[in-house]
């Protein structure tokens, strides 16, 4: 594992425009000196060098930095911002207040409005498991899950904008072009699978999140660490232009070999002299595994070999439930086998209504987004948990479930059924892995409206999940225009009281 080692050869030979690697990931030292890469690639003219990087670039076992609880990770990420008083924070004091002013002053501003009135929850909420945790009845389905999840009540952002709070949550900074959380993983880990990729995205099929693709990119880490998209309503091109056109006879399995063959050959002939074009590496690895996917990713992705039960709970026989449940379904087969990181998006970009938001972002009318949106999490995440559970999976996959901020406590809208944005109090989950069950950590202020006990960034929610995986998140890092970069910055805590 790429994560346990002080001193790494590959680290020596990544050389992209403006970033080199750190030889040590502790200490940030430069790598001084002939590495043996150096000198394979000066010797024999190169083909050493291309040897030991198949050997290298082969090579996931060994030690990581302490005993991992968890092997994979399945994300599930909920753009818009999902309200926690409606889901998973109860507030019964906020309740009491329905309908009185939050900001009696009038000196608030939020997001895009003046504060309205209290709104209590727009669902009951009722304790569940033997926990006794509370959740609203947006979620019949999840809260038989509860014993199984813990809950981070206390989580804030630094930015209420869609974009950058996307762009936080998944890769630890407001800005883009810095690696996701799935690259920095498989990047520590390598992967388990030969003939899939180690990091897979699964976006809504309604189109792609605030901010795009930029939520999975590999930033500055090596390009072969970025994702890999599978389109989930194609079952029959799950991945662009990985089949030739039906159209093109002459586009056969033949020619098709005969074809990467010479293109492989000249691929290795221009990266002789170029051999710290990284994007260059990842494209050529891309080509073999494209090679591969052809027969892994229509196999991996044919459901008629799941029983009409499995389909049913996790609700592909529904319209509104069946996208995101073919999602969770492909999320679990494809942790099976052997896939590192799966995320999968409940929602596409933040666009106005039309029957309903595109997402959870319920500025008008939250029972209606919500609601709808509610019942597609519920259906899909309980059966995820309750499948990876009974085929023994649950134990050592970290499944997460998040969003980039929550949602005001004081109504928004002529009608006062919305809620604005909310950087400053939501919730998270986890579950499987290594994390205590029916547990919740931190806590809002009486109304819901800001993290006061143990308020949580994602660094510590990065922090802990790189922890229950094996790896010191101090000491993942890539040195990169003069700094050594980590997906938790200079910041961090595992949060220890959600390890079981």
């Amino acid at each position: 594992m790429r994560c346990s080692r002080d001193f790494d050869f590959r680290e020596q030979t990544v050389m992209m425009r403006h970033a080199r690697p750190s030889s040590d990931r502790i200490s940030g030292q430069r790598p001084t000196g002939t590495s043996r890469r150096d000198f394979l690639n000066t010797a024999a003219g190169g083909f050493g060098g291309l040897a030991l990087s198949t050997m290298l670039s082969q090579e996931a076992d060994g030690q990581s930095h302490h005993l991992a609880t968890a092997k994979r990770v399945i994300q599930i990420f909920c753009p818009g911002g999902m309200s926690q008083v409606d889901t998973f924070d109860y507030k019964p004091e906020l309740q009491k207040r329905n309908g009185t002013p939050f900001d009696p002053g009038g000196e608030l501003q939020f997001f895009a409005s003046k504060p309205g009135d209290c709104r209590g929850s727009h669902w009951k909420f009722r304790q569940h498991g033997e926990s006794g945790l509370w959740m609203s009845d947006l979620f019949p389905q999840l809260s038989q899950c509860i014993d199984d999840m813990s809950f981070i009540y206390s989580m804030h952002s630094k930015t209420a904008l869609h974009g950058p709070a996307c762009f936080m949550m998944n890769t630890g900074f407001t800005l883009p072009g810095f690696p996701s959380m799935g690259s920095w993983v498989t990047y520590g880990l390598g992967s388990e699978a030969e003939n899939l990729p180690s990091f897979v995205v699964l976006p809504d099929p309604g189109g792609l999140p605030p901010g795009g693709i930029i939520n999975w990119g590999s930033g500055f880490l090596p390009a072969t660490h970025q994702a890999t998209t599978l389109d989930t309503s194609n079952p029959d091109q799950p991945i662009a232009d990985l089949f030739p056109p039906s159209d093109f006879p002459k586009a056969t399995p033949a020619a098709d070999r005969d074809g990467l063959t010479f293109l492989n050959s000249l691929n290795k002939i221009h990266q002789q002299s170029r051999t710290g074009n990284t994007e260059l590496d990842a494209r050529i690895k891309a080509y073999e595994l494209a090679a591969r996917l052809q027969l892994s990713a229509p196999e991996v992705t044919d459901l008629t070999d799941e029983t009409a039960q499995t389909r049913t709970v996790y609700g592909l026989d529904h319209p509104d439930t069946r996208s995101f449940g073919r999602q969770c379904l492909l999320a679990r087969r494809l942790v099976e086998k052997g896939v590192r990181f799966v995320q999968i998006y409940c929602g596409a970009e933040n666009t106005t209504a039309r029957k309903i938001r595109p997402n959870w972002d319920s500025h008008e009318d939250l029972p209606r987004d919500h609601g709808y949106w509610g019942n597609v999490l519920d259906t899909g995440a309980a059966a995820l948990l309750k499948d990876l559970k009974q085929r023994g999976l649950l134990n050592d996959t970290l499944v997460i479930c998040t969003t980039e901020f929550g949602r005001q406590p004081a109504s928004q809208g002529g009608e006062a059924l919305g809620r604005d944005h909310n950087a400053g109090a939501f919730t998270a989950w986890m579950a499987g892995g290594g994390i205590r069950g029916g547990y919740g950590f931190g806590a809002t202020d009486e109304l819901g409206f800001k993290a006061v006990q143990s308020p949580t960034y994602s660094y510590d929610l990065h922090a802990t999940a790189l922890h229950l995986l094996g790896i010191d998140h101090t000491r993942l890092a890539f040195y990169h225009n003069g700094i050594n970069r980590r997906l938790t910055d200079v910041h961090g805590n595992v949060l220890r009281d959600l390890l079981r």
